[in-house]
């Protein structure tokens, strides 16, 4: 009687059936390998982000002039993004929504900013929202404001205090010197 081979020590036919599924694994590794350095780049949507104090319109709303005063205010809306820089009874509260691009800077989509003024008595008198019309560019001056001394190269800067203190005790100066505080002339 022959012996039927056995199933276990038997190798198939034609091409190792394996063969394909190692390929879909390593196929599947690559794409893991290319996905986790670009998961951190957005390039179909960038993530929205909102900074500031952005007041709901709602809430601006319950606001009355005549009526709220600056504690009411700041219990409804929270502190001010900033206040006058003139006038502590103007407060502004100020919001824009970003969107980060990979390698660029962060865009503004939308910036609100709501004013709000108060009378000397803390009550609210007006509320108006800004727009870009209401902007005033300002241009910095470039000219330096002239300070008193001597103008001094990076070497004197580095330099310069070479020679002034002796090894003793690390004191300015000799303990015989002629010169009082100062360096002028003493007694």
């Amino acid at each position: 009687m022959a012996r039927a081979p056995s199933p276990v020590n038997r190798r198939p036919s034609g091409r190792s059936r394996l063969l394909p599924a190692g390929r879909a694994g390593l196929a599947l590794a690559m794409a893991a390998l290319l996905a986790v350095p670009l998961g951190g780049c957005s390039v179909f949507g960038a993530p929205r982000e909102i900074r500031g104090n952005r007041v709901d319109p709602e809430q601006l709303a319950q606001i009355t002039p005549g009526v709220q005063t600056r504690q009411d205010v700041s219990a409804l809306l929270g502190s001010p993004s900033a206040t006058g820089t003139f006038d502590p009874n103007e407060w502004y509260y100020i919001s824009e929504v970003t969107h980060i691009r990979p390698a660029q800077m962060p865009g503004v989509s939308d910036q609100r900013v709501v004013a709000i003024t108060f009378d000397q008595g803390g009550v609210v008198r007006n509320i108006r929202e800004l727009t870009d019309k209401d902007r005033n560019n300002v241009s910095f001056v470039s000219r330096e404001t002239p300070s008193p001394g001597t103008e001094r190269s990076v070497l004197q800067q580095l330099f310069g205090n070479i020679g002034r203190f002796n090894g003793a005790g690390g004191s300015m100066g000799s303990a015989t010197s002629d010169q009082g505080p100062g360096g002028g002339p003493g007694r």
